[in-house]
């Protein structure tokens, strides 16, 4: 799985999962290369969103561990991990609908610089923060948007806020659960393009049922099924595995 001297941001080793008995997650192994996009694909039941939750730490393995930069975090919380730069878009980031788009955006860097959300303070005492706030709507394509509510967003720009937010924390690595899930095809496209976007600086790690946005963004693929790794490569060798044809006959995940 990548040959010796790779640069890995994530290491999971002998990850299993038990619910009553059933083996969810069996004995996954799992290394993301620094700098990359990775995703995690399989047929329904495959055990990716387990597996997701297992590295964000939403849940706690059963067996194995995992190293994030080196550094055992099998034991810590999710909370604990997002703070060491492994952060979970569209679960943690806050997005307020009936504040502006670029409020929620503010409130999100008060949260990286360790400060209480400070609804009181003046404008004038957040100013530092504007121009952090101007880049991450102009990244995401939302400043024409900046002073419109949360809630009168359409929800693929939503969406695209709650990537800002998640941003604004700077996590070093992004974990993504079902980017595309309920956009329409306009904004899968834009959507596409932004995980591109912010994976120049950053490590991207998505469970993805697009296979096409798949094949357009990932460097590596890992396809589960029945809980363990059935095989790992780009999209042309995952693509054309017999052993892959055969798992999503009759249950395509796209």
């Amino acid at each position: 799985m990548g040959g010796e001297g790779e640069d890995y941001i994530v290491e999971a080793t002998g990850l299993s999962k038990q619910f009553m008995g059933f083996l969810a997650v069996q004995n996954v192994d799992l290394r993301v290369r620094r700098n990359s996009i990775h995703a995690l694909i399989g047929p329904n039941g495959a055990g990716k969103t387990t597996t997701f939750n297992l590295l964000t730490k939403f849940l706690a393995p059963t067996t194995g561990t995992i190293r994030f930069n080196g550094e055992d975090i099998t034991a810590l919380e999710p909370a604990q991990v997002a703070r060491k730069g492994m952060v979970r878009s569209f679960q943690i980031s806050a997005v307020f609908p009936r504040m502006t788009v670029a409020d929620n955006v503010r409130i999100a860097l008060q949260r990286k610089l360790g400060t209480a959300y400070h609804f009181w303070r003046s404008a004038r005492s957040l100013r530092v923060l504007d121009q952090r706030v101007e880049e991450l709507l102009a990244a995401v394509g939302l400043s024409d948007d900046r002073d419109r509510h949360a809630s009168e967003l359409p929800y693929g720009r939503k969406r695209a806020l709650e990537l800002a937010t998640t941003l604004a924390l700077e996590p070093e690595m992004l974990l993504l659960d079902e980017p595309t899930s309920g956009l329409g095809h306009e904004d899968v496209d834009r959507m596409a393009e932004l995980i591109g976007s912010v994976a120049r600086q950053r490590t991207v790690l998505m469970v993805e049922h697009n296979l096409s946005v798949v094949a357009r963004l990932a460097d590596t693929i890992t396809v589960l099924a029945r809980g363990q790794v059935l095989c790992e490569g780009d999209y042309a060798t995952v693509s054309e595995d017999p052993r892959v044809i055969d798992a999503y006959i009759g249950g395509v995940d796209a």
